[in-house]
């Protein structure tokens, strides 16, 4: 009686497995939808889809406008960007607006297959249905690209779309993000929209557990993106780094502040998506950020670091920093009140010195030159030296980089 009961009980979860694999694998054969709008709801729709920064995940180098293939490293795998033009077959061209909003706010696609996390729908959740309807409005009307997308390169199990159930169960409410800033006024409310919601910030700069959940009681204070973090970024941390209202709007429009240059994942962030802003939104998206009532920066304390580093920096540095670490307009960014340098982990300074940033085009007509690796030029112990050199002298903050941590992100390239 035992063994039927335990070959039942096995039959069954076969079957649901199956019933289940089935589910998540299969094509989606709905009928290919004709959409009307009106202009102006194709037009907010597309000032909403930048505001969501969908053209980052969605857009693979030299591809077409969000007709997808673009890798996200996670740490489970590297999940590539859906296409999201009105292809019938590649794309959401069979998709209704009541499928769109299911997959923005629940992450489950037409014919129940549930999307990997790494499409915000965690922070989309909050998104309002004219919102939503308005950006599957500005989708379907821009020109189908019938291009299939790379598989995603996932092990075992994380390949399995079912463990997603499990995984909803566990992370997934309909409760909003908590607040990163104090605040009550309108241009705070409609700036907590901008952030949690449409900008989903929070996805990169909120720390993840073994899940790869966002720990949502560490609202902003800093994620890891693989080679670089993503910043500390709430208001006390944004001040303690020099930042204050006018500074951090400037970077938001332009990539560029006193604080430095946009790189990395937030030069497509400023290039795809906050320069596009309107002058209220980028208000409210720094109120938010800042808080009803912003707290005062911190200026640096200036230090002298160690002759060796010093060395290093006049050999290595100087000639596009400065000497007096004042930087060159259009060719690289000062070192004095420099964000980067202020930041207490020093993993995005030590990578940047290893592996160099590539020249970047910023609005009006403002760029940045190439910045050279050093990995190949400096050992680990020079390496830091000349970080904790800078970090002293432009940074205030103490000279604890070792070499140790250098080579274990040289090691980690």
């Amino acid at each position: 009686m035992k063994k039927r009961l335990a070959l039942l009980i096995v039959l069954i979860a076969a079957i649901v497995i199956a019933v289940l694999w089935w589910r998540e694998n299969r094509s989606y054969d709905g009928p290919v939808q004709q959409v009307t709008a009106s202009s102006e709801q194709i037009a907010r729709g597309r000032y909403l889809t930048q505001a969501a920064d969908c053209a980052a995940c969605h857009t693979a180098a030299g591809g077409a406008p969000l007709a997808g293939g673009y890798p996200l490293d996670t740490p489970f795998g590297t999940i590539y960007g859906s296409n999201l033009t009105p292809s019938a077959d590649q794309g959401i061209g069979r998709w209704t607006k009541d499928d769109f909003f299911l997959a923005l706010t629940q992450g489950v696609a037409p014919g129940g297959r549930h999307l990997y996390p790494a499409m915000p729908y965690t922070s989309y959740k909050g998104i309002s249905r004219e919102d939503a309807d308005a950006i599957y409005a500005y989708l379907m009307s821009r020109p189908a690209v019938d291009v299939a997308i790379p598989a995603n390169e996932m092990p075992f199990p994380f390949n399995q779309r079912m463990a997603l159930i499990g995984w909803n169960l566990l992370f997934r409410n309909s409760d909003p993000l908590p607040a990163s800033s104090q605040g009550s006024s309108a241009e705070w409310q409609r700036g907590r929209y901008l952030s949690d919601v449409l900008g989903h910030c929070g996805e990169c700069h909120t720390p993840r557990g073994m899940l790869g959940q966002m720990e949502v009681n560490k609202p902003m204070q800093g994620g890891d993106l693989g080679r670089f973090i993503a910043p500390d970024i709430t208001p006390q941390a944004l001040a303690q780094r020099g930042w204050t209202p006018e500074d951090l709007s400037r970077f938001l429009s332009t990539g560029l502040a006193p604080q430095g240059s946009a790189f990395s994942e937030m030069h497509m962030v400023v290039d795809l998506s906050t320069r596009h802003l309107t002058p209220e939104d980028h208000r409210a998206l720094v109120t938010y950020l800042m808080g009803d009532k912003p707290p005062q920066p911190v200026a640096a304390k200036i230090g002298q670091g160690s002759d060796a580093g010093r060395i290093t920096y006049l050999d290595q540095c100087s000639a596009c920093h400065e000497r007096d670490g004042a930087g060159i307009p259009h060719v690289a960014v000062a070192m004095r009140d420099n964000a980067t340098l202020r930041q207490p982990d020093g993993k995005n300074l030590i990578v940047s010195v290893l592996d160099g940033l590539p020249a970047q085009q910023f609005p009006g007509n403002e760029s940045m030159q190439s910045m050279p690796g050093f990995a190949d030029r400096l050992d680990d112990a020079q390496i830091a030296e000349l970080v904790n050199y800078l970090r002293v002298t432009w940074g205030g903050l103490p000279a604890d980089i070792t070499a140790e941590q250098v080579k274990a992100l040289r090691k980690a390239h």
